[in-house]
């Protein structure tokens, strides 16, 4: 169960099964930048999204747009689903509000904390809590192609992915990570010839506390990081953390420090690459947009991986056996 009260947990119960849109405004309050990182970044809300359906997941900005995000809504169930919403803009560029309402993009069961493009434009998103990555080709609105991971060794269930970005030790990577356990892997991935791609295998790298969803590469260059670094939204504990990593893109466990705490249902993570900003998405906790601001622009995309033998990328239709599997165990 997540760590809603019961009467929020029958709001949100509410809002996935009539498909209603509700006003959660309950936690997040308290939401603050931990020290030292006060002093050179801001914090902000946008909340909800108009027109998504909670319970958010992963995000990030719809390919060839810098206007329009690409959200999960009815996060982790089989009616999991997509949508568009556009952005505005203030002065220096910094998402700072919505634009119209949300339209459906297309289904998207069982979405959670990792939604991002990787090579050939292609779009990956991860399933909780069947343990599953689908892919959508570029023009697709439907998974053109969904891979099991429990046979390839990936803890279940398997919540968000990522690529390491250029600038990094590791660059082109695919990185996955898994919810109660908190296993982080590196997975090997070709051309499945189809436009889509197969997973061969995946290495265990680590184990990260808090419940791990979505993660990003801080931008070389931001404030108060020294070395290359990176921050997941980790659900269970209510914080995003701060880890320096290594050479090929893997969290450091002994560097973690709070980034952000006070939160409930921390969930996706994008990098503006405009901006640099961290924007992150919450799962029940009102279901939020945050904007962080204060980071390096980063440089370019996820490098194309140049040999067959490619390294992988840049992450409630309801069961009634959990609204939620966030269970406080994997604190």
């Amino acid at each position: 169960m997540k760590k809603n009260s019961f009467g929020s947990l029958i709001m949100i119960l509410a809002a996935i099964c009539f498909n209603q849109l509700v006003d959660i405004r309950i936690v997040n309050a308290a939401a603050a930048l931990a020290a030292p990182f006060a002093d050179s970044y801001t914090i902000t809300s946008l909340g909800s999204a108009p027109g998504v359906v909670p319970l958010y997941g992963g995000l990030t900005l719809l390919a060839g747009t810098t206007d329009t995000l690409l959200i999960g809504g009815q996060a982790n169930g089989s009616g999991g689903t997509l949508y568009t919403i556009g952005v505005t803009r203030d002065i220096d560029g910094h998402i700072n509000g919505f634009s119209g309402s949300a339209s459906v993009f297309g289904p998207a069961p069982y979405n959670d904390g990792g939604v991002t493009y990787g090579p050939g434009g292609v779009l990956f998103a991860s399933q909780w809590p069947v343990n599953m990555l689908s892919q959508y080709k570029p023009g697709s609105t439907s998974p053109d192609k969904v891979i099991d991971l429990t046979p390839l060794g990936v803890a279940g269930s398997h919540s968000a992915i990522n690529f390491v970005p250029s600038g990094f030790g590791g660059a082109g990577l695919m990185k996955l990570v898994s919810y109660i356990g908190g296993e982080f892997y590196t997975a090997t991935f070709s051309p499945d010839g189809n436009g889509t791609y197969d997973i061969t295998s995946v290495t265990l790298e680590t184990t990260l506390p808090g419940g791990p969803e979505g993660f990003v590469y801080v931008p070389g260059g931001s404030p108060d990081f020294s070395a290359p670094s990176m921050l997941v939204s980790e659900f269970a504990a209510g914080t995003v953390g701060a880890y320096d990593v290594d050479a090929f893109g893997n969290p450091i466990l002994g560097t973690r420090r709070d980034f952000i705490t006070g939160l409930d249902g921390a969930e996706g993570a994008f990098i503006d690459p405009l901006t640099g900003d961290f924007l992150f998405s919450t799962f029940g906790g009102g279901d939020q947009i945050f904007v962080v601001k204060g980071f390096a622009v980063p440089p370019s995309e996820v490098p194309e991986p140049s040999s067959i033998a490619l390294f992988g990328f840049c992450a409630l239709g309801l069961a009634s056996k959990s609204v939620r599997r966030r269970v406080t165990a994997a604190i």
